[in-house]
């Protein structure tokens, strides 16, 4: 006989994310080696004492990297594939069902923050990186298009590329 596969969301379900992302996962990895807890502190001077609570330093820079390493570079599709991967959101620190930051916060806390001290400190947590093992230093990109180059072979010279101020 065959089968026909039926689907009834469930109301409830017994749900913990860190048993559905593998131990050798990336984003798993990259949570348990990457501490940026001093972050808040650096950071702290950039808030007031009043008014609503703003984004998670911590987790800003996570989304930030999470867009680096992805090569997304646009913060509402950074949110959106955070949101749909449960590796990310492990790494985020972020529940199945919890909201994510809205887009329009991370402009406004890279605005916030001001560009140099963006950059230093999304430097700094790029150099950590590094130093774990967990990315290479380097950035390839690919573009999909086919075009029949007209170069010959033997022009073709070596070039090493500056991401954020780190020579690869």
């Amino acid at each position: 006989m065959q089968g026909l596969k039926t689907y009834e969301e469930k109301i409830f379900v017994n749900f913990q994310l860190s048993a559905h992302v593998p131990s050798d996962n990336f984003y798993r990895r990259l949570r348990n080696t990457l501490n940026l807890t001093f972050l808040r502190k650096m950071t702290q001077k950039y808030y007031g004492t009043e008014g609503q609570k703003s984004i998670d330093t911590e987790v800003f820079f996570k989304l930030m990297l999470i867009g680096y390493l992805e090569n997304i570079n646009s913060d509402r599709k950074i949110v959106e594939t955070a949101g749909m991967r449960m590796d990310m959101l492990y790494f985020l620190g972020y529940d199945i069902d919890a909201p994510l930051p809205w887009h329009s916060t991370l402009s406004r806390t890279r605005k916030l923050l001001g560009k140099e001290v963006f950059l230093e400190m999304f430097r700094n947590i790029l150099t950590m990186c590094i130093e774990k093992g967990m990315v290479s230093g380097k950035r390839q990109a690919v573009d999909s298009a086919f075009i029949k180059a007209n170069a010959s072979m033997e022009s073709l010279v070596a070039k090493e590329s500056e991401i954020f101020g780190i020579a690869n």
